[in-house]
């Protein structure tokens, strides 16, 4: 199947991701400019991103069977109201615990329903099941359009105003999702699909999942994955910062990471239709572990930051096409949106620990090599748990489609 006939539905869900991921992702280069405002240590800001992460993967589940039960439209559209909210709030902030209710759990909850969890599961229900993993390489490649795309934006307001209204204009942009989310129809689960899966319930399909062992492997891969990615995006600029780059060597840093990751993610996804989504995940990771250890032995420079931004980001988020790939393909695509809800829980439990430990850290050694070397070791780790995984549809599925 072309991309140009996925349907509607995958388009519109590509647009909500653009603005929802975009901001997210631009949430690094606001530490030192609020941690100066504040006056308070790196670790306030990392703490507060790290609260984020975890509610947007407590909220996760909890919003994934929601929209498995209601629709995703009016759940996107709760989601865009809460994330403009908590942008504006914490723009007029004047105590910095405002923002663990601000940029923590209003945003964090905002993220739980406009992002892949909630998209993917619609998309799911619309796309063949074997060239499932090509459009959620797609639609994961749009998070990182929106990074390349609001970063860049995001820098040029603080210079030329203030972090205040940079997230004013954030949350102005929320109105857009919302406006993607009305065009949004609920997507019909086909005949076929219907007869295979709609006889399962919720809770068959939770005691399903957790009593197979590749699916609680498929959890410990992706924490690796949301550890990676939240340390790098939260404390990269001020890593860079502290080896003497001027802030637009990180802004631009990470900027490469969007770019590059609008490709790997779709690479990552095609690979996915075409080899074993295991041995392509640990390949991926494998990948992650050289580029990773190659940036913390080599000297930092802003080539090398570059450089860095590019590598990385190829294999950036080239783990959500396969991760939830792996789970569509193991379980079925009706409860998409709850089991790949729970998956990702847990890369949140681990975008938490890297953010926050990140700043933990820093504070108490004066370095971030420690924590560096953890996420190569992290990454290696990864590379191996995916290797046993039995990627095989379930035998209930099996037996449907036989």
């Amino acid at each position: 199947m072309s991309i140009f006939r996925f349907p509607p539905l995958v388009w519109l869900g590509i647009g909500i991701l653009i603005i929802s991921l975009g901001i997210r992702q631009s949430f690094g280069i606001f530490m030192m400019p609020i941690s100066d405002h504040f006056q308070t240590g790196r670790e306030f800001f990392s703490f507060a991103i790290a609260l984020q992460n975890l509610l947007f993967g407590i909220f996760q589940p909890f919003v994934g069977m929601a929209s498995d039960k209601w629709g995703s439209k009016r759940i996107i559209m709760l989601g865009a109201v809460a994330y403009a909210l908590g942008l504006a709030l914490t723009s007029v902030a004047t105590e910095p615990s405002m923002l663990y209710l601000s940029l923590g759990a209003l945003v964090g909850f905002g993220l739980s329903a406009t992002s892949y969890v909630i998209i993917l599961g619609a998309v799911a229900k619309v796309v063949p099941a074997e060239h499932a993993a090509k459009a959620f390489g797609l639609t994961t490649a749009a998070g990182s359009f929106g990074m390349f795309a609001v970063i860049p934006g995001a820098q040029t307001l603080m210079h030329n105003f203030n972090w205040q209204f940079a997230l004013q204009i954030f949350a102005m942009l929320c109105t857009l999702i919302i406006t993607f989310a009305l065009f949004m129809k609920t997507a019909n689960p086909s005949e076929k699909q219907t007869e295979e899966e709609n006889t399962q319930t919720l809770t068959e399909a939770l005691k399903e999942a957790f009593a197979n062992k590749s699916y609680w492997l498929i959890h410990a891969g992706f924490f690796v994955c949301g550890f990676h990615v939240m340390f790098i995006a939260t404390h990269l600029p001020s890593y860079l910062a502290d080896k003497d780059l001027p802030a637009s060597s990180a802004a631009m840093a990470l900027a490469y990471v969007g770019i590059f990751n609008i490709f790997g993610s779709y690479f990552w996804g095609v690979m996915g239709d075409k080899y074993s989504k295991r041995h392509v995940m640990s390949a991926l990771y494998f990948v992650r572990t050289i580029v990773i250890g190659a940036f913390v032995t080599l000297p930092v420079t802003e080539h090398t930051a570059a450089i860095f931004g590019g590598a990385i980001g190829f294999c950036w988020l080239g783990t959500v096409p396969l991760t939830s790939g792996l789970v569509r393909q193991i379980f079925g695509a009706r409860y998409l949106s709850t089991l790949y809800g729970l998956v990702f829980f847990t890369h949140q439990v681990g975008s938490f620990l890297g953010a926050w430990a990140g700043g933990r850290i820093y504070d108490y050694y004066g370095s971030y090599e420690p924590i560096w070397w953890s996420t190569v070791v992290l990454a290696f780790c990864a590379a191996l748990i995916h290797l046993p995984i039995n990627d095989k549809p379930i035998q209930r599925l099996k037996l449907q489609t036989a």
